[in-house]
């Protein structure tokens, strides 16, 4: 399954590009639309865990850490990392396409721009 976050009217949206688009809209298959995205990781390699809404995300990552733990797995449980927010399309579906580029957007979060501002109109 090939995914790619798209951002539309203020709203991020999932497409799935390895179904075929709708011959009457020309869309691919909308996956899921949200006004923020969460990303779950390891900070340590960069592995990607899960995607989409931060609310299912954040609780995916507690459970998962919950788990871990009881386990025995405290340096696992420690590793998972997830960052939300208006995070720039290009940076999410690098994280997608890209393995491990989850921890290199992570060190430069504090310098990637706010994911939903848009170029102002040049003025006439």
């Amino acid at each position: 399954m090939t995914l790619q976050y798209q951002l539309k009217e203020g709203n991020y949206h999932l497409y799935d590009l390895s179904a075929p688009a709708s011959k009457v809209t020309g869309q691919h298959r909308l996956k899921l639309m949200t006004d923020t995205v969460a990303i779950a990781f390891d900070a340590s390699t960069g592995m990607l865990h899960e995607h989409g809404n931060p609310a299912r995300i954040h609780s995916w990552a507690t459970t998962a850490r919950r788990r871990l733990r009881a386990a025995g797995s405290l340096d696992s449980a420690n590793d998972i990392v997830v960052v939300s927010g208006p995070l720039p399309v290009d940076e999410i579906n690098k994280c997608l396409r890209v393995k491990g580029y989850c921890r290199r957007m992570f060190t430069q979060l504090a310098t990637l721009p706010h994911g939903k501002r848009l170029g102002r109109p040049a003025a006439c």
